[in-house]
């Protein structure tokens, strides 16, 4: 083998694999979301929130993007603080998906159980979007297995994403006090959720790569003396 070829560990390439994936899918959400709507439509409108896609032509497509980011968390294993909050951050994932909000639904169609349905897509999104806020701005940003600490512009970025995850729950929180006229207008729910989910993708992405850096193995020196050579 030459020198410098060996490969980093199995295991931290599956972590990689399984950041990376939570990740893409996030940064690819919103997007597909939108931009599916507008072909399928031919029209340029965007609904109030991502979840409201539910009820629209990219209904399985929702679905289908939360049941996968659902797996990654819960397939997801490094160390067991993350185990344990992938593992319900996943479960609520796909809570999220099998729970439609009421949000985009015919008004003349939602009853009692759908509106149950409703108040459980919101918590468990709620809940989703803390517990992600948590990874960044509390697991990213730990020493890893081997004690190395993440660098410092990888701590601030981390941070940063966290934060803006926080913020834009929060003014997706705030919102609902604007009248019902502003909202649809203005669709802050919408952009709120956009920007929490592209800052959760952004920073699963990065820690993928920062993680398969760390685990590659050092470059092997050949232990073969020299002779000096002849003069």
């Amino acid at each position: 083998m030459e020198p410098g070829s060996r490969k980093p560990p199995q295991d931290a390439v599956t972590v990689r694999h399984l950041r990376l994936g939570i990740g893409s899918v996030g940064l690819a959400l919103p997007v597909v979301l939108v931009v599916g709507h507008v072909v399928a439509t031919r029209r340029l409108t965007l609904l109030d929130s991502l979840s409201g896609y539910y009820h629209s032509e990219m209904r399985d497509v929702f679905v289908g993007a939360m049941c996968a980011v659902g797996v990654f968390l819960i397939s997801y294993r490094y160390r067991r603080p993350e185990d344990v909050l992938g593992t319900c951050a996943g479960v609520l994932a796909i809570v999220v998906a099998l729970f439609p909000t009421t949000t985009g639904a015919p008004a003349a169609s939602v009853d009692g159980v759908d509106r149950t349905a409703g108040l459980v897509h919101q918590v468990a999104a709620a809940g989703l979007f803390a517990l992600l806020a948590v990874f960044c701005l509390v697991l990213f940003v730990r020493p890893d297995r081997a004690g190395v600490p993440p660098r410092r512009a990888a701590q601030v970025f981390y941070r940063a994403c966290g934060g803006l995850i926080l913020l834009a729950v929060a003014l997706a929180l705030a919102s609902t006090q604007l009248p019902a006229d502003v909202r649809h207008t203005l669709k802050p729910v919408l952009w709120c959720e956009t920007l929490a989910v592209f800052a959760f993708g952004a920073a699963w992405v990065a820690k993928s790569d920062a993680l398969l850096r760390a685990a590659e193995p050092p470059p092997v020196l050949d232990p073969t003396p020299h002779s000096p050579t002849p003069a």
